[in-house]
C-alpha cells in the first residue's frame, strides 16, 4: 500500500535521511544525456563539470563515490536527495588525484600513483570522520604507465594493478628497431598485478604477493561475483607500424586489447608477446624476433578469452549482477574503452562501452556494443563503471567530466 498525506512525507523523509531514493528510478532525460543506447535503455547525466571522472563504486544507499585524477582530485561523494536522478549534493576530500576506488569492510580505498589509503566508511556518510590511512606507499611511478587500479576480493585482500614503464621493454623505449631487453628484468615489479592485506598499514610493494604477470596494463580489473575470480582488460602495447614497419592496416588492429580471466601465477606473455586476434592466437613481439607470425615460446603464455580491436584502450570493467536489466545481461561483463590514439593513419576508434554476455561462468566469446555517444563517434570516452543497488548502470567519463545513470526504459 502507498503511504498517503503525512505518511507518504515521513517516507519519503526517511528515505532521504538514509542517502537518497536509490529505489525509485527517476525520469529520464528526453536525449539520454547525449547517449546513444540499445533500444529499451535510458539515461540520466548525474553530474557534470567533476574533473577527470575516473573508477567509480556505487554504495547501498546510491550514493556515488568516484576517483577524480584532476580538477582538484581525490574522492567526490554524490547524492540524489530529490528523487530527481541529479545529484544535489557533493561533497569532495583526499589526497590528490587518483583512478583507483573501492569500498568493502568498512573501508573507503582510494589509489594515487603512487600509495593506497582508507577511511573508516559507513554507509550514509559524506565525508570520512578523520584523516586518511595509508595501507601502501612508495608504489613506481615512472613510465609510460602511472595510475593504480585496485579491486577487493571475496578473500577481502587488495589487488593492486602496477602497468609497465614501457611500451614493450626495449633497449630504448619506443625507439624503431630498438631491441627487446632479455630478460625483462621490469617485469620484477611492473606489468603485474599485486596482492596486499588491507588489514597492514605502511607496507610498500615487496610486502606485497606478485599474483600474475606479464599484464602490460590492466586499468579495468573487477571480481566476477559469482566465483570471485578476478577477470582483467589489458592495453595492448603500440606502434607496430613505426617502430617496425607493420602496414597501416595491421598496426591499427594489432596487437588486441586482451580480456583475460587472471589467476594466481598468470603470465599474458608481456613483452615476449602479443596477442593477434585476427589470427586467433598468441605470436612473438618483433622485439623478440617475432615475424608477425612465428608462435615458438608464446605456445606457453596464457591467451586471452578474448581479443578486441587495437588500441581501444579499456578503462573500466564491471560484471552485471543486478536484476533490473533483461536476463541475458545477467552475469556479463561491461567493458569501457576511452579510445584510440595509436591508429593513425586510419580512423581512431574504441569510444564506447562494450558488453560481454557470460554463460556458464565464461565469456560466449561475443560482444556488442552498449553505450557511444549520439551523433559522435569519438565523443564518448569512458573510464569507470558501477552497478546501483536498483540494478542501474553508472558511467564515468574524464573527458566529459560526467557520470551518467542508465536504466530499463519504463
Amino acid at each position: 500500500m502507498r503511504p498517503t498525506g503525512l505518511c507518504s512525507r515521513m517516507a519519503v523523509l526517511a528515505l532521504l535521511a538514509a542517502g537518497g531514493l536509490a529505489a525509485q528510478q527517476p525520469p529520464c532525460d528526453p536525449d539520454n544525456g547525449g547517449l546513444a543506447l540499445p533500444e529499451g535503455f535510458c539515461a540520466i547525466k548525474v553530474a557534470d563539470h567533476l574533473g577527470a571522472v575516473r573508477h567509480l563504486v556505487v554504495a547501498s544507499n546510491g550514493d556515488i563515490l568516484a576517483a577524480i585524477a584532476s580538477g582538484g582530485g581525490g574522492v567526490t561523494v554524490l547524492r540524489d536527495t530529490s528523487g530527481d536522478g541529479r545529484a544535489d549534493v557533493q561533497r569532495h576530500f583526499g589526497p590528490g588525484g587518483g583512478s583507483g576506488i573501492a569500498l568493502g569492510g568498512g573501508y573507503l580505498y582510494f589509489s594515487t600513483s603512487s600509495r593506497i589509503v582508507r577511511w573508516p566508511w559507513a554507509t550514509g556518510q559524506l565525508e570520512p570522520a578523520g584523516d586518511a590511512e595509508a595501507i601502501i606507499e612508495d608504489l613506481p611511478t615512472a613510465g609510460d604507465h602511472y595510475t593504480k587500479s585496485l579491486a577487493l576480493g571475496v578473500d577481502a585482500l587488495l589487488y593492486v594493478n602496477i602497468g609497465s614503464a614501457t611500451n614493450s621493454c626495449q633497449a630504448e623505449n619506443r625507439a624503431a628497431r630498438s631491441p627487446g631487453l632479455v630478460p625483462c628484468t621490469e617485469l620484477e615489479t611492473r606489468a603485474g598485478i599485486w596482492r596486499f592485506d588491507p588489514a597492514r598499514k605502511g607496507q610498500h610493494q615487496s610486502d606485497g604477493t606478485h599474483f600474475a604477470t606479464g599484464i602490460r596494463n590492466a586499468v579495468a580489473i573487477a571480481f566476477q561475483p559469482a566465483t570471485g575470480i578476478v577477470f582483467a582488460a589489458v592495453n595492448g602495447r603500440d606502434q607496430l607500424g613505426d617502430d617496425w614497419g607493420y602496414s597501416d592496416e595491421r598496426n591499427a588492429e594489432l596487437p588486441a586489447e586482451e580480456f583475460a580471466e587472471i589467476r594466481a601465477g598468470t603470465d599474458l606473455g608481456w613483452p615476449y608477446c602479443y596477442f593477434d586476434q585476427l589470427l586467433g592466437h598468441l605470436v612473438q613481439a618483433p622485439e623478440y624476433g617475432g615475424d608477425g607470425i612465428r608462435v615458438g615460446a608464446c605456445a606457453a603464455k596464457q591467451p586471452p578469452l578474448i581479443g578486441f580491436p587495437g588500441h581501444w584502450a579499456p578503462l573500466g570493467l564491471v560484471f552485471y549482477d543486478g536484476a533490473q536489466f533483461p536476463s541475458a545481461y545477467r552475469g556479463g561483463a561491461f567493458i569501457a574503452f576511452h579510445g584510440s590514439w595509436n591508429r593513425s593513419p586510419l580512423p581512431q576508434a574504441g569510444y564506447r562501452v562494450v558488453f560481454v554476455p557470460f554463460a556458464a561462468g565464461r565469456p560466449t566469446g561475443e560482444y556488442s556494443t552498449f553505450a557511444t555517444m549520439a551523433g559522435k563517434p569519438t565523443g564518448l570516452r569512458p573510464t569507470g563503471l558501477a552497478i546501483g543497488p536498483d540494478g542501474s548502470l553508472y558511467l564515468g567519463s574524464d573527458a566529459s567530466q560526467s557520470i551518467w545513470r542508465i536504466m530499463v526504459r519504463h
